[in-house]
């Protein structure tokens, strides 16, 4: 039996203090909370079956998602009118799915250059929900933390700046904080491509299911792969 919302609201203990002072030692970049309906939070959290005792749901009841360093990366929360993409409807759950169930593992965010943040449930690894990493430019997962509260830490105070250091470009920040975090920027020729001599990518937005789906298209064309990140 799936549990009601008075079992899945947690009033004793409750991850969102811990959350927002993870948000708030965020000191090196800019973080935005979203804010969500209440209607919104509860259906996603009925959908998701996860409790506020957790920090995913802490995220899913309390936000409409959080937009870490001037939105480049954009993690998945209750979703709102300015960022539609929520937990459930990333992951097939819900009256209105962006996408099928992605089988074996939980979509959790994504980044403005197509790269997304998942949950192992098996289809990634060892199935005990370590954070992976699907990398746009190696079309590989790459396992990144032990698991969600780990992964949270390292978006909100982890180094950003090294993690991403071969996908950014001079005026980033611009670009990015003008793309609604519905959307990513497909490059041509892809990030996982090498460029001829003298020649440059071009960028142009589309939406994330887009970039999802050119991902999963190119990596079962070219044999994608899970990997460790060291």
């Amino acid at each position: 039996m799936p549990r009601t919302l008075d079992e899945l609201i947690n009033q004793q203990e409750p991850a969102w203090p811990q959350v927002k002072a993870w948000v708030d030692g965020a000191k090196a970049r800019t973080v935005e909370v979203l804010d969500t309906s209440p209607s919104r939070a509860k259906d996603v959290l009925l959908a998701l079956q996860v409790t506020t005792r957790s920090p995913m749901g802490a995220i899913a009841f309390q936000t409409g998602g959080l937009l870490i360093d001037s939105g480049w990366v954009r993690l998945f929360g209750g979703g709102c009118s300015r960022f539609e993409g929520d937990l459930a409807r990333w992951n097939g759950l819900g009256p209105r799915p962006l996408t099928d169930s992605f089988g074996g593992a939980m979509l959790v965010g994504h980044d403005a250059v197509g790269g997304f943040f998942a949950l192992d449930g098996g289809a990634l690894g060892d199935g005990k929900g370590h954070a992976y990493y699907l990398a746009p430019d190696t079309l590989s997962w790459e396992r990144l933390t032990d698991g969600y509260s780990s992964l949270l830490v390292f978006l909100l105070q982890g180094d950003l700046t090294g993690f991403y250091s071969d996908l950014r470009w001079d005026g980033w920040q611009a670009e990015v904080k003008a793309l609604s975090p519905d959307r990513g920027f497909h490059s041509y020729p892809p990030l996982f491509a090498e460029l001829e001599p003298g020649t440059a990518r071009s960028r142009k937005d589309v939406p994330m299911t887009e970039l999802l789906g050119l991902a999963l298209e190119f990596m079962e064309q070219l044999g994608g792969s899970t990997d460790e990140k060291s």
